[in-house]
């Protein structure tokens, strides 16, 4: 199967494909499309994938994935092991509650400090072809979202090598992408978070992750 990757290393989405890739051993090429300089805008690029976004996954037959959650679907369906979704319905669902928090309250959150405060955002506080103005106060929310989503992992990681199911899965990829990328908003694990820290320093030791 030939299938092509578009990345772009610094951002969190990718990355949350690039781990979930490596993790299932799933071979494809890298194409990277440079955010920084706004391919993604380009007319190339949109002939790929209109919504301007990334990841996006370019399958053998030409189907092309657009999001996370397509992408992370169809990897789970076409290369079911290692499981990264859960097994059992309920570690499925403790999976995906945790994918839905994580993308909630930091993936939303930390978007929304960054890009409705930086001046090189201005008219782009969203991602994709639409521009969209800024919004000072959706910053300061979204600073105290991630804060009070520290707050509730440090709890919850008490006892826990992983955030759910008893298993590393797309739940420790996603809030392990985030957490990290949260540091362009200043934020980064505090030093009283001692659960916090065995976690990110345990999943570490994963190639995956340093990819």
């Amino acid at each position: 199967m030939s299938l092509t990757f578009y990345d772009f290393t610094m951002a969190p989405s990718p990355r949350r494909t690039r781990i979930l890739l490596a993790e299932k051993g799933i071979a494809h090429q890298v194409v990277q499309v440079d955010m920084m300089k706004a391919e993604q805008m380009g007319g190339d690029f949109r002939k790929i994938n209109p919504d301007c976004t990334l990841p996006t996954l370019k399958l053998d037959d030409g189907t092309v994935l657009t999001n996370v959650a397509g992408i992370t679907a169809w990897a789970e369906a076409t290369y079911p092991e290692p499981a990264m979704m859960g097994t059992t319905p309920l570690e499925k669902a403790e999976i995906a509650t945790w994918v839905s928090m994580a993308e909630q309250d930091l993936g939303m959150a930390i978007p929304n400090a960054f890009r409705n405060t930086n001046p090189a955002m201005k008219d782009r506080a969203l991602p994709g072809p639409v521009n969209y103005c800024q919004i000072p106060e959706l910053a300061d929310r979204g600073l105290k979202m991630i804060d009070a989503f520290i707050v509730k992992l440090e709890s919850h990681l008490e006892g826990r090598d992983f955030v759910a199911a008893d298993q590393f899965s797309v739940a420790d990829i996603t809030v392990v992408c985030f957490l990290d990328f949260a540091r362009v908003v200043g934020k980064k694990i505090p030093e009283d978070c001692p659960n916090l820290k065995r976690w990110r320093k345990h999943l570490g030791t994963r190639p995956s992750i340093n990819l």
